[in-house]
């Protein structure tokens, strides 16, 4: 297989030095005189809050995901926050998520001075488990309960279908976090267009990510839309007319504007992403790892390439030791951190995300990777286990 931005770094995988987990710089080397052409079109205008780049990111990336409407604010966290208060998610109040994301995302529903609620995921994408989640809304259905929020996690999509039937039958408000999956599809609708509101992350190791903070809520409720453009500038309608209680959670003009150059390259690095990951997948063929999996007609993007491995803290080790960065998403469930503890979870209350937590490693992994890279990790892993 050969790759459009591969590197000749060496014909051999064993001359390869160092495998970074990712290098941010090649990707920025290929658009660099684009996103200086944009960036000094904003310093020369010198309208930097909520001028004419953020209002044209948020049409394009709300048209590219398929709906109406999008705000951009300042983070990931921010989207999630915002959008769960604009869907009047509040003190009293209990939203059910996963405990296998970062913590972000039930941070949001604190936020809100609601309660986080975990269901378990799926062993194979590691998403909200749909029969968990309903299991669970049948024995503890509470008048507290007010909304779901699914994580794309990895880039793969969760069960969009079984949960949105779910939450509708329930009557619960749907609330995707798709911060890892810019650009994921089920059945040919991106992520972000099945919930009530879509947020996700531009953090600037994501699959669209700006060069510093960034987030974005979509939606195709018009209600929605005009709360959320309240909540993230202080609740002001008009310069000192101040509607509601809001913050300050804007985008800036500058990222905005560099984000609308790399949106136009995200199919082209989300297809590059795919080609590795199943360039990577061949490679560990009976390598003694468990490969992320892709359900049918579903197309995840590829954030990370994140397999599963026994005696994993070894082979983290191991491939430390040879020069090969990798990490580990999520090595604590938010139900286990201290910073849930008085939550009243317990070891065992959700099995196959603690499972999941004890044997995932995230692999190096970006557009850019080499064949060369890709095949000195993969080597260098079934060394580990014994495998040729």
């Amino acid at each position: 297989m050969v790759f459009k931005s591969e590197i000749r770094i060496s014909k051999s995988a064993f001359e390869v030095r160092m495998v970074p987990f990712i290098d941010l710089t090649r990707q920025y080397k290929e658009i660099e005189s684009e996103v200086l052409f944009a960036t000094k079109r904003v310093y020369e205008k010198g309208r930097f809050i909520l001028g004419e780049e953020v209002s044209a990111f948020e049409e394009e990336f709300a048209q590219y995901c398929g709906v109406r409407y999008g705000v951009g604010v300042n983070s990931g966290t921010d989207a999630l926050y915002l959008a769960l208060k604009a869907a009047g998610i509040g003190k009293g109040d209990e939203v059910i998520t996963v405990a296998h994301s970062f913590i972000a995302s039930a941070l949001a529903i604190s936020f809100t001075e609601a309660k986080p609620l975990f269901v378990d995921i799926d062993p194979d994408t590691h998403t909200m488990d749909p029969n968990g989640l309903e299991d669970f809304l049948r024995k503890r259905r509470r008048k507290a309960i007010k909304a779901i929020l699914p994580v794309h996690l990895y880039g793969h999509p969760a069960d969009m279908d079984s949960l949105r039937e779910i939450a509708g039958r329930y009557d619960l408000t749907l609330i995707e976090d798709g911060c890892q999956a810019h650009g994921a599809e089920v059945k040919g609708e991106k992520v972000g267009s099945f919930g009530t509101m879509g947020c996700f992350s531009f953090y600037p190791t994501k699959n669209l990510g700006a060069y510093g903070d960034g987030g974005m809520v979509v939606t195709d409720d018009k209600r929605l839309y005009e709360k959320l453009r309240l909540l993230r500038c202080y609740g002001e309608k008009k310069k000192y007319e101040h509607i509601l209680q809001g913050g300050n959670s804007r985008l800036d003009e500058a990222q905005a504007a560099i984000l609308r150059v790399k949106l136009r390259y995200l199919d082209q690095w989300n297809n590059q992403r795919r080609e590795k990951a199943l360039f990577y997948k061949k490679e560990l063929e009976g390598a003694g790892v468990v490969c992320p999996v892709e359900k049918e007609e579903y197309r995840p993007v590829y954030h990370l390439f994140v397999v599963r491995a026994k005696k994993r803290d070894g082979l983290q080790r191991f491939l430390k030791e040879k020069a090969i960065d990798t990490l580990i998403h999520y090595p604590i469930p938010i139900h286990l951190q201290k910073a849930y503890k008085d939550l009243g979870y317990r070891r065992g209350d959700l099995p196959v995300t603690e499972k999941v937590a004890r044997e995932i490693i995230s692999l190096p992994f970006f557009p850019e990777i080499t064949k060369p890279e890709i095949e000195e990790v993969t080597t260098r892993l079934r060394n580990f286990y014994g495998k040729r």
